[in-house]
């Protein structure tokens, strides 16, 4: 059992939300439609409030009966009430996580007209709040180019896990490694900035180890461990150069009058780097 399950904390790819969709980003995600889709609606017909037909969401209903749900015209749905219940459903218990995230790809390829000054504000608008959804709640996700893209990767997922795993038998790195990963991903009160501090100390706790030398900086071990173990060069320099971004990159270790400009993205950069690196010298320092 994994330090992160032993103690209460959930699994990775639970915790950065790839191939899953939990209760609080299904909720964002209709939230944001509900708001920038159905709140919206108007008719031409000033008596009409649940007409889709003559209304600004006609054309976008339409498009998701045809080529989402894949139905015949006329059958298309013509209570808005009714329509709206049934996407909330869909969205909240029905839909396979990667089904919303195609639905969404839908409702942006047909986004509703208001106006022609309107509709791209509020589409971009649409947008932006989705993709501040996606970040609060972890998802792996991002909306670009009107497409729901994968900012995390499989493999960065599993370096996590691995070097979680791997450091079971190294407590203090392996409590490095979960803070920066809560760090990091606390929807609350996410900080960047101490979750870097964390990778970077991970990698100090694991090169101190195998040099068997506790007060050995960064740079010491990485020699240290280049002369016992033949560390490449090219990787010892890249260390110190991740070594030197922690230290004077945006103020990270140091006192800060200035609110920091670090972002989630450089934060699992960060981890991602510091765990590929403690898998790395764990395997090359076995007997």
């Amino acid at each position: 059992m994994r330090f992160s399950e032993r103690y209460g904390y959930k699994p990775v790819r639970e915790i950065i939300q790839k191939e899953s969709m939990d209760d609080d980003l299904k909720k964002e995600i209709w939230n944001n439609l509900d708001i920038f889709i159905f709140s919206r609606y108007s008719s031409r017909f000033t008596d009409e409030k649940d007409y889709i037909l003559h209304s600004n969401l006609e054309i976008l209903v339409k498009h998701l009966w045809r080529t989402f749900f894949k139905e015949t015209l006329d059958t298309t749905p013509t209570s808005l009430k009714a329509f709206r219940q049934d996407i909330r459903n869909k969205i909240l218990k029905n839909f396979e996580w990667h089904q919303t995230y195609s639905f969404i790809e839908a409702v942006l390829e047909r986004y509703p007209y208001y106006g022609a000054h309107e509709a791209s504000y509020y589409l971009q608008e649409f947008i932006r709040h989705l993709n501040i959804s996606f970040q609060i709640t972890n998802s792996a996700y991002r909306i670009i180019n009107n497409q729901v893209t994968e900012i995390t990767s499989e493999q960065e997922i599993q370096s996590i896990e691995n070097a979680l795993e791997n450091t079971n038998s190294y407590s203090g790195v392996q409590q490095h490694l979960n803070q920066a990963l809560k760090l990091m991903s606390d929807r609350q009160n996410s900080d960047y900035r101490n979750s870097i501090k964390e990778s970077i100390s991970a990698v100090e706790s694991i090169c101190k180890i195998v040099t068997n030398d506790e007060k050995a900086t960064l740079g010491k071990a990485l020699k240290i461990i280049e002369d016992k173990f033949g560390l490449h060069p090219a990787l010892k320099g890249s260390l110190s150069q991740l070594y030197g971004y922690t230290s004077d990159g945006d103020g990270i270790r140091h006192a800060m009058l200035e609110e920091s400009n670090l972002s989630y993205i450089d934060a699992k950069f960060m981890l991602v780097a510091c765990t590929n690196f403690i898998n790395y010298l764990i395997e090359k320092t076995k007997d």
